[in-house]
């Protein structure tokens, strides 16, 4: 009984699988073809089956921008690269789009934290996970080496090699715990209205009212929603941060989150 369950267990997914591969493959023929908005609905039905994947957010990033979905395709390489921080392809292709964005992004962090942002986006927190366990085991071989041998020169390596790799141990969980948490965050969203106003309430501004535009394909940071469900605009309002700004308010509706 339990062979006959295992077999039928493995027939449906090996019947899942297929069709993964054959929407991914129908996906990739339109976009050969140019065929670029039914390659957007090919590449979004593979996700909805196989769920996030760097390469299909890739690939979708792709035929969003050839049809001219701009904000599209800069959400889909963002998510892409929160799967997959290492994916080079992705973030070339990203950096190229937002340099055609109409408000370009600004980078306002301290060198340190570029450069933390950097490390993090080197591998996927699985790989900094394992990173961090090799060095740990690294960490163990010097503290024995410092225990047990009898040479001085050996135990001094193997201390003050055993304290550079007690800092690169934490530090390399501290950035997988980080990218771990980079691909359930979404605080950051993507502007896909052709465009939207940044105002200092949750409310349609006033033509009196200073007001800040934004456009297609900016991203930002949500630090906090209201609901307004007498508002006729817009139900709901999410105060937000560009590039580490002073929050201001805009329709939830004018944009996605990541």
């Amino acid at each position: 009984m339990k062979l006959r369950i295992l077999f039928l267990m493995a027939i449906v997914l090996g019947t899942a699988v297929r069709a993964i591969a054959a929407l991914t493959v129908d996906a990739d023929s339109a976009y050969t073809q140019e065929r670029y908005t039914e390659a957007v609905r090919l590449y979004n039905e593979a996700l909805k089956e196989n769920g996030r994947n760097a390469d299909i957010y890739y690939n979708l990033g792709n035929a969003n921008y050839r049809a001219g979905h701009v904000a599209q395709a800069v959400l889909a390489y963002e998510r892409a690269l929160r799967v997959n921080p290492a994916h080079a392809d992705a973030r070339a292709n990203l950096d190229f789009v937002n340099s055609r964005l109409e408000d370009k992004p600004e980078d306002n962090n301290s060198l340190l934290t570029r450069a933390h942002e950097g490390v993090v986006r080197a591998m996927s927190a699985n790989g900094w996970a394992w990173t961090a366990f090799v060095t740990f085991v690294l960490l163990c071989g010097a503290a024995a080496l410092y225990i047990f041998s009898s040479n001085v020169t050996v135990r001094k390596a193997g201390f003050f090699g055993g304290m550079i790799l007690v800092v690169l141990t934490i530090y390399f969980i501290v950035v997988a715990a980080d990218a771990s948490a980079r691909v359930d965050d979404h605080s950051e969203a993507i502007v896909t209205a052709p465009s939207t106003l940044l105002n200092s309430v949750p409310r349609q501004p006033k033509q009196t009212e200073k007001v800040v535009p934004l456009h297609e394909g900016t991203k930002v940071e949500i630090i906090d929603s209201v609901s307004t469900p007498d508002d006729p605009v817009s139900p709901r309002w999410y105060n937000v941060r560009i590039n580490g700004s002073t929050g201001a308010w805009l329709r939830a509706t004018d944009v996605e989150r990541i």
